[in-house]
């Protein structure tokens, strides 16, 4: 709790205070950044950096926030997938595949070999590979909501992407965890991507169709309030829980449920929804930003090692998924790079669990939290210089390989 005001930590004003202190934090510093010419998404990370421990040490990362981070961004994916059809998704399946496999080996591959030939453990080398392979989408898709740029291409395909890369990353995940504990189950790593592949196939696929057909009759007998947001959100909740038991985030299955019911549901819902957002994704750029470790400065060493991670991350992205992007055309591929750069909490999460499995080095996990942050911060300017110009006018049919 922040020293100045003299509230006991478990007193009734914790929630309230803690709330006051993210979400006016992050609007203030998002109005100085607009007004900057930059993206207000910077600031509100940067708030998180600010009255957290390592700056002003108002607040520390707690179970509070995380809840309202994880629904934050669950509420932003399901928003996006209101302005997303799945047809028009499926258009650009063939594209994001590449992107999205290009874009899970090369970053292993650059992670891992920047900490082994600098002499690091080998299972925390790996650890460091895996936690540079799976992309943040919350955050391109928050930057590009925001600019009415989802309708455009390349956006569709890191939309597309992304929801590859979290079931590549899911398996390169398994296959990690378990040469940590000593032996790799390929079986069930193969059980659990089929699963969860199969999941995400099948609600993209028919999840339009089955909610077109169910839910005017719902919607007709329904006598509560905001009968369809209601229907809305049960969904949305719903088939996030699935993609929980099926293997992939959470909010893989709030963008999924979002997708289903884009071309169903009237304006009112995606109205009220947008509100929601607005309240919610302040806690979940600011929980980003409350993570920054200044334990990567702490040696010359671990800084130079920081540089090169941070680095290997950005390039490793921007070259991998820019180049799977490449036959759309430099501008395009450009954009598809850079949206797929942040990490965000995904890297956080499996920073964690190698710390949890005593294979990666706290000065590891210090520089994983940073690149973490860093490349999250870095995407929303990058993204406005790549979607300079960009209309969905720019919008051409993309054959499936």
């Amino acid at each position: 709790m922040p020293a100045f005001l003299p509230v006991d930590a478990t007193g009734a004003a914790q929630i309230p205070l803690s709330l006051l202190l993210v979400f006016a934090s992050a609007k203030l510093l998002s109005e100085v950044f607009e007004r900057l010419g930059q993206p207000g998404i910077v600031g509100e990370i940067l708030a998180g950096v600010l009255i957290g421990p390592q700056v002003l040490g108002w607040m520390a990362p707690n179970e509070a926030i995380r809840l309202l981070s994880d629904l934050g961004v669950m509420f932003l994916l399901f928003r996006v997938g209101l302005e997303v059809k799945a047809t028009e998704l499926m258009r650009v399946g063939g594209t994001a595949l590449v992107v999205a496999v290009a874009g899970v080996l090369l970053p292993f591959l650059v992670g891992w070999g920047i900490c082994y030939l600098w002499g690091e453990p080998s299972l925390g080398s790996i650890f460091t590979g895996a936690a540079m392979v799976a992309t943040s989408v919350g955050i391109t898709a928050q930057v590009l909501a925001s600019r009415q740029l989802l309708q455009t291409r390349a956006a569709r395909i890191i939309l597309a992407a992304a929801v590859v890369d979290d079931v590549l990353g899911l398996i390169v995940l398994a296959l990690v965890g378990s040469a940590a504990k000593g032996s790799v189950n390929y079986l069930d790593s193969a059980l659990t991507a089929g699963i969860a592949l199969g999941f995400t196939v099948f609600v993209a696929v028919f999840g339009r169709r089955t909610v077109k057909k169910v839910m005017p009759h719902v919607h007709a007998r329904a006598r509560v309030a905001e009968a369809e947001f209601a229907l809305a959100m049960t969904l949305l909740f719903s088939l996030a829980l699935l993609a929980v038991y099926a293997g992939v985030a959470a909010i893989v299955g709030a963008f999924l449920a979002g997708m289903a019911l884009s071309e169903t549901v009237e304006r009112r819902v995606a109205e009220l929804t947008q509100g929601v957002t607005e309240l919610l994704v302040p806690f979940f750029l600011v929980g980003i930003g409350l993570h920054f470790e200044v334990s990567a400065f702490a040696t010359r060493s671990t800084l130079e090692l920081a540089t090169l991670i941070v680095l290997g991350a950005v390039i490793s992205k921007l070259t991998a998924c820019g180049l799977g992007a490449l036959k759309m055309g430099r501008a395009d591929a450009f954009r598809v790079g850079v949206g797929m750069i942040p990490r965000g909490e995904v890297g956080m999460i499996v920073a964690q669990i190698g710390m949890g499995m005593g294979v990666m080095a706290p000065n590891i996990y210090g520089i994983i939290v940073f690149m973490s942050v860093v490349t999250t911060l870095v995407a929303p300017p990058l993204l406005k210089v790549a979607f300079r110009g960009a209309t969905p006018a720019d919008d051409e049919a993309v054959r499936p390989l």
